[in-house]
């Protein structure tokens, strides 16, 4: 049973920054894309970032780039985000997604697991 934990999360205030985990179980994904996206209130999951297993390349919505990195250890089967210059709109729960059957890495419907989610609220 594949499941993936999320951790990290919390409240911060402006400014700061936070690193999210999300620990993979179940089988291992070194060989697949994993990604983030984050809910707030009212709004739809969006697409934050993505890291393809093949040269480690990640991608990023326009809305986070230059403040979060998005990296990954397959020997942990981990990936991380890294979260800095946080804001308040990044005040979502962020969700660790796997199991990416394209064909694109920021739609929902690609990824077949999800994590449960880990609050992150930023205080102006």
């Amino acid at each position: 049973q594949v499941q993936l934990v999320e951790s990290g999360g919390g409240l911060v205030t402006a400014g700061g920054s936070l690193r999210l985990s999300c620990a993979a179980s179940g089988r291992t994904f070194s060989s697949d894309t994993m990604a983030w996206f984050r809910q707030a209130p009212g709004n739809e999951r969006e697409f934050v970032a993505a890291i393809r297993a093949s040269g480690f390349i990640p991608y990023y919505a326009d809305s986070v780039k230059g403040r979060f990195t998005a990296s990954r250890d397959n020997a942990k089967n981990t990936v991380y985000l890294q979260m800095n210059s946080l804001k308040p709109e990044d005040t979502a729960v962020y969700y660790c997604a796997a199991g990416f059957s394209g064909p694109t890495m920021s739609r929902r419907s690609s990824y077949a697991y999800w994590g449960q989610g880990t609050q992150v609220t930023v205080s102006s």
